[in-house]
């Protein structure tokens, strides 16, 4: 049992006021010194991992390989950021030089507009992901890469391992020479609350529940000065399977889609929680008769008993059982499949198509493909949607509806696995996310601890190198419109 002690107000104090001062020396650092940085607490996380990952089996249930998995997306995540950081075409400089007959009618000033860091971050760690959505994940790595101190909120279901975690981070900052408050980390939900309320917080992260996330949103858009509050609530992932692709691979996809649904207890953020098939499918008739694969520990006790909770409210809405393994209930829940018309979704989409984290999911009977538009209208912003279809299938006006209503839409691809990469979007319309126009994941996560910053008339010597005539370190620039 972890003995980690709430912090207390003098303390909070201690480390927004010390990130406060390491904001100015970020912001006027250089991108190559955050590199460093960056590139030092992976290295010291991967040095670290024999001593890390037996504590993270220990309080999450996860298996060794699962996180040592996890660990190396981490460290990978936190270098991939250090060469955005030195690459630096996320900073958009743009150069427009004085042009005394622009066509708008009066003459356009000199203006260089670049990015700066927003300040201190909160970064609300996950239960599902200790490593790579936690105390040195994602957010973190985005936001240290921006020239933003972080304060971590540490999860209340991993918080020894968010200690060990933050010790080696924080050490690893101080080695490679960060300024003293470049990171801190936080235990107990007042410190969280504060945090998002104190004025020398500029920005907040959270991976969580939607009523977790709603409340702390509420709190950031109730300052005196509102901030940005980047987070990822919840998503059933819907999956629309095609008559046709029925037809052609029917059993091979309930094979997939079981692999996807079951993946990790059902405890991913994009597990596909509903899937839409044709009535009288082959897919339903596979997945009848599948064995289901066995049950597994959840994260903790109490999201076990929020999961098998959300399970018999969508019975209580009206869901059959299809199919279930030995105990769906019990304390390593077996895996469950329901079933519902496409009817009773059009009829009761709120009680029938809430997320439910852990390994249950849905099955729709549609009668005609010509309902699939309507279906995927009724659903709630998602992280992700997904298309089992063939080349060929006229689903052109489905594509576009999924577009308005996720943040990723797949083709004949499975959600569960989300690629740290330069083009990928991890967020969505709300209650996916409260800042649809962002991502938590891939290099653009960066953008969301940045605010532009324009230079008018100012002498060489003043700008920033990025906007300078002829820059020490150049960055990738649009000049005069090219």
């Amino acid at each position: 049992m972890s003995e980690v002690q709430a912090t207390g107000a003098a303390e909070l104090e201690g480390i927004l006021a010390a990130a406060e001062r390491a904001a100015g020396e970020l912001r006027r650092g250089d991108r190559f010194a955050r590199a460093a940085y960056l590139t030092a607490v992976a290295d010291a996380l991967d040095a670290e991992a024999d001593a890390l990952v037996p504590i993270g089996r220990r309080e999450t249930n996860l298996p060794e390989a699962r996180l040592r998995g996890e660990l190396k997306r981490t460290t990978f995540q936190l270098r991939i950021f250090a060469e955005t950081a030195v690459d630096g075409r996320y900073l958009d400089a743009r150069i427009d030089h004085a042009e005394p007959e622009w066509p708008m009618g009066a003459p356009r000033p000199d203006l260089r507009r670049t990015h700066i860091p927003l300040g201190p971050v909160a970064v609300f760690s996950a239960s599902n992901f200790p490593f790579a959505f936690s105390v040195a994940g994602g957010d973190t790595a985005s936001a240290l890469a921006a020239g933003c101190p972080v304060v971590v909120k540490a999860h209340s279901g991993h918080l020894d391992l968010s200690r060990e975690t933050a010790r080696v981070v924080g050490e690893a900052l101080s080695a490679a020479g960060a300024p003293a408050g470049s990171f801190a980390i936080v235990y107990g939900t007042d410190a969280g609350r504060t945090l998002v309320q104190d004025r020398r917080i500029k920005a907040a992260g959270f991976t969580g529940s939607i009523p977790g996330g709603r409340a702390l949103f509420d709190l950031a858009q109730s300052r005196p000065d509102p901030i940005p509050f980047y987070g990822e609530l919840g998503s059933n992932n819907p999956v629309f399977v095609t008559e046709a692709a029925d037809r052609a691979r029917g059993g091979d996809i309930a094979r997939e889609f079981i692999g996807s649904f079951t993946l990790g207890a059902g405890q991913f953020c994009t597990k596909p929680g509903t899937v839409l098939v044709p009535k009288g499918s082959r897919m339903l008739a596979a997945l009848r008769e599948a064995e289901l694969p066995a049950g597994a520990a959840m994260l903790n006790e109490r999201i076990r008993e929020g999961y098998v909770q959300a399970v018999r409210a969508l019975q209580a809405g009206g869901a059959r059982v299809v199919n279930a393994g030995f105990d769906p209930y019990g304390e390593a829940p077996s895996p469950i499949l329901h079933i519902v018309s496409a009817a009773e979704v059009l009829a009761n989409p709120g009680a029938l198509l809430e997320e439910c984290f852990g390994p249950s999911s849905l099955v729709v009977e549609y009668d005609s493909e010509a309902q699939l538009p309507e279906l995927a209208s009724v659903f709630e912003g998602q992280l992700t949607a997904s298309l089992q279809a063939e080349e060929g299938d006229d689903v052109a006006e489905l594509v576009d509806v999924l577009a308005v209503k996720a943040g990723r839409v797949l083709w004949n691809q499975w959600p569960t696995g989300v690629s740290v990469t330069y083009a990928q979007q991890h967020g969505g319309p709300y209650p996916a996310s409260t800042a649809s126009g962002s991502t938590s994941v891939g290099t653009a996560a960066i953008d969301r601890f940045l605010r532009p910053v324009a230079y008018q008339g100012f002498p060489q010597g003043l700008l920033p190198d990025e906007l300078r005539e002829d820059p020490a370190n150049p960055v990738p620039r649009l000049v005069d419109g090219r």
